[in-house]
C-alpha cells in the first residue's frame, strides 16, 4: 500500500490553514473551535444546538492544492467521542457549493483509523444529497473537513492526528 501524508497536526502551523463553519451562517446558533492538543493533534470541540433550525459544526482547511491523482481514498487517525463525523471534501473554492462526504463512527475516549475510500463519498448541497452530481473529481480536491450534524445536540469532540491518502 501506498501513503501519502496529507495533513499532520504535529505541523508547527497546521491550525492556520484551517476556518470554522457553523449553522450559524443560516441563523442557527452551534458553536465550535479548533485547537492543538499536546503538539500532535487538533481538537475540533464545540456544542451542536438544533435551535433557530441550526444543527452543524464544521471545520476545513482553506482552499490548497491536495494532488491526490492515482490515489484510493483518506485514511484519519482520529479519537471521538462516540459520535458520528463527517469527512467531507470540495472541489471547487466557493465558500458554498456541492460537498462530497462519508460519514465516519468515532469510538469514545480511543484512537481509531478509518479508511474512506473515494468512491464511497456522496455529493450533497446543504444536507440534501445531488443525485445528478458530477462523480468526485480526484484531482480537483482543494479542501477537506469534518463536520457534525444530523441532530446529534450537545457537546461534541474529535481528535485528529493526521490525514493520509493511500492506495
Amino acid at each position: 500500500m501506498n501513503e501519502k501524508t496529507i495533513i499532520d497536526f504535529s505541523a508547527a502551523d497546521e491550525q492556520d490553514r484551517w476556518e470554522i463553519i457553523n449553522d450559524a451562517v443560516m441563523g442557527g446558533v452551534s458553536d465550535s473551535g479548533i485547537s492543538i492538543v499536546d503538539n500532535k493533534a487538533a481538537l475540533f470541540q464545540g456544542i451542536v444546538s438544533l435551535e433557530n433550525n441550526g444543527g452543524f459544526a464544521s471545520m476545513r482547511t482553506h482552499p490548497g492544492k491536495f494532488e491526490l491523482s492515482g490515489y484510493s481514498g483518506l485514511m484519519i487517525r482520529v479519537k471521538g467521542d462516540g459520535k458520528d463525523y463527517r469527512l467531507r471534501l470540495r472541489t471547487d473554492n466557493d465558500y458554498d457549493g456541492i460537498a462530497y462526504q462519508v460519514d465516519f463512527s468515532t469510538e469514545q475516549d480511543n484512537w481509531t483509523t478509518a479508511r474512506l475510500s473515494f468512491d464511497t463519498f456522496t455529493p450533497v448541497f446543504r444536507g440534501t444529497v445531488i443525485n445528478d452530481a458530477p462523480p468526485l473529481d480526484i484531482n480537483a480536491i482543494c479542501r477537506i473537513g469534518f463536520m457534525i450534524s444530523d441532530k446529534q445536540e450537545g457537546p461534541f469532540q474529535l481528535e485528529i492526528e493526521w490525514i493520509k491518502a493511500y492506495s
